[in-house]
């Protein structure tokens, strides 16, 4: 297609998945998921098509590999661990070297292998598993690539660029050197993907579900991540009214980080609490703590991030990383979630393999109590913490009362040997995330001394909607009505026992949330920190009378 045969003027609506403006000419993907093989490449014998494949396999490896290292966020490395993993697995690349054998090229054998797989991935009516067909069709590409000798360094992309495509794999997102006024829009995607939270993460503005993105490279375009619009071949009109929209939306967030190191209260002065979300001390690098109340969520999986088996970390290297955390909060209270693997978070000898369906399957709590010993390590290493900083120790994924009971067994055992040896830990909290609707239903059973609302898997699991499926992207919605009312019993019961309750999930992050979660009755909202500052700002203008969810 040429630019001349792209229909002038033309705007399209997606949904906004990272708040901000980008003007500039769009870039397509040059290595869109599913594109199909490299470039023709000689077929030579069996034995030089196995070398070349084993070649390309461990340079796509390295890649992974290298990139993983190169990230101080321990979240966006998880994104990654999928790809290496299936790179790794024999049962991938077994039937790949069995065609070879038999004279068929590198290429043709990887790629009918791979697009094997990613067709029983798509097919699969696990919403997870479905959305893994992209990690693996991004796989698919790099090493492509790899054999025809095409593959590059970090993708470098012009200031005004604005990417588009199908979709985008996490592993192409980090390979980007991102820049203020870039922007990003998708055919595909949803808002709780985990391009989406990259994208939120670095600031880079970000439309999904945009249908119709036939435009050509080096057309021009207008992306208004607040209204949800991309313009393509704007005039002179339109370009004016973008501006004015774009210098006041800056001038906005001019004023919100002017105040966002003040404390956050509504517009008739109820005081809101605003705490951040970590995935590790490389979050915390170059913040004022002064910027929050204390931190909602620290992800404790940083530390078993590309390790497993005989390699997990002990507990003197956990301690070590808790104690830095708190003493980076300088006295501000600081929640730490034990491990959450299994779901999207896969440890190798640790989490199970092949589950038919991960997000409901062991992991969490669930898994924890089943791999005591690793647990029981982490346990010890959290309560010797707490003797430098007021610290919340918070259980993932708790469905039943039964699961905190033995938990708080476990806690209690390991205190008592602590102070038996002569280490007795400090003051702490024992919690609990209310991800589980069961859990949100019943939270008068449970013995907490305080609860967290993970809002991304509730929403998930109320609304029976995967948060990396685009078919159902709509219905992942913090707004719902039955979000909101389950998101208002949890405070309600939590107010009614005296129990501090906060949300820790995206939506405690988003300015057009944060009335409606204030209004069902939180007074505590953690996020990551680039939020904070609209997401005060949005504190401050809410009048909680008349507002209901």
């Amino acid at each position: 297609m040429t630019a001349a045969s792209a229909q002038p003027n033309r705007v399209l609506q997606g949904r906004p998945a990272a708040p901000g403006f980008a003007a500039g000419r769009i870039v397509r993907l040059e290595r869109e998921p599913g594109s199909g093989a490299a470039a023709a490449r000689a077929v030579g014998t069996p034995g030089e098509e196995a070398a070349a494949l084993k070649a390309a396999l461990a340079a796509a490896s390295a890649d992974l590999a290298g990139l993983i290292g190169s990230l101080d966020d321990a979240e966006a490395a998880a994104m990654l661990e999928f790809q290496l993993a299936m790179l790794e697995d024999d049962a991938l690349t077994e039937p790949v070297f069995a065609a070879l054998a038999e004279g068929l090229g590198a290429e043709a054998a990887f790629a009918a292998q791979l697009d094997a797989e990613i067709a029983g991935y798509r097919a699969s009516d696990d919403d997870y598993f479905r959305a893994r067909g992209s990690d693996l069709e991004d796989l698919k590409a790099r090493v492509l690539a790899h054999l025809a000798g095409a593959a590059g360094s970090a993708a470098a992309l012009a200031d005004d660029a604005i990417l588009v495509g199908r979709d985008l794999a996490p592993s192409r997102f980090l390979e980007i050197d991102w820049r203020p006024g870039q922007g990003i829009a998708l055919a595909e995607g949803s808002l709780t993907s985990h391009v989406a939270i990259l994208a939120r993460a670095r600031g880079i503005p970000m439309l999904v579900g945009v249908a119709g993105i036939d435009a050509p490279d080096g057309t021009e375009a207008l992306l208004d991540a607040e209204a949800g619009t991309l313009r393509l071949a704007p005039d002179a009109a339109d370009r004016a009214a973008f501006d004015i929209r774009r210098s006041a939306g800056r001038d906005r967030d001019r004023a919100a980080g002017a105040q966002a190191f003040e404390p956050a209260a509504t517009a008739c002065g109820t005081p809101v609490q605003v705490l951040l979300n970590i995935g590790g001390p490389g979050d915390l690098a170059g913040l004022d703590p002064a910027l929050c109340d204390g931190i909602g969520l620290v992800r404790t999986e940083f530390l078993f991030h590309g390790r497993g088996g005989d390699d997990l970390p002990g507990e003197d290297e956990q301690f070590e990383a808790y104690r830095a955390i708190l003493a980076w909060a300088d006295g501000r209270p600081v929640t730490i979630r034990t491990l959450d693997a299994g779901g999207d978070k896969p440890i190798p000898g640790y989490t199970l393999d092949g589950e038919a369906n991960p997000f409901l399957g062991l992991r969490g709590v669930r898994l924890s109590l089943a791999r005591e010993a690793v647990f029981r390590i982490q346990l010890r290493a959290l309560l010797r913490a707490a003797a430098h900083g007021p610290l919340k120790i918070m259980i993932p994924m708790v469905a039943v009362p039964a699961e905190m009971a033995a938990v708080q067994a476990l806690v209690d055992r390991e205190a008592a040997a602590l102070a038996a040896a002569g280490t007795p830990p400090g003051r702490f909290e024992l919690g609990m995330m209310v991800e589980v609707p069961a859990a949100a239903l019943t939270l008068d059973l449970f013995a907490a001394d305080f609860v967290s609302i993970g809002s991304n898997d509730l929403i998930q699991y109320l609304m029976a909607a995967g948060r990396d499926s685009a078919a159902v992207a709509a219905l992942a919605d913090p707004l719902a009505p039955a979000v909101l009312r389950v998101i208002e019993t949890v405070a309600r019961d939590a107010a009614a026992r005296g129990l501090p309750v906060s949300l820790c999930g995206d939506a405690g992050g988003d300015p057009a949330a944060i009335p409606h979660l204030l209004a069902a009755g939180l007074r505590a909202l953690s996020m990551g920190a680039a939020a904070v500052p609209r997401a005060k700002a949005a504190i401050r203008a809410t009048r909680l009378t008349g507002i209901r969810p």
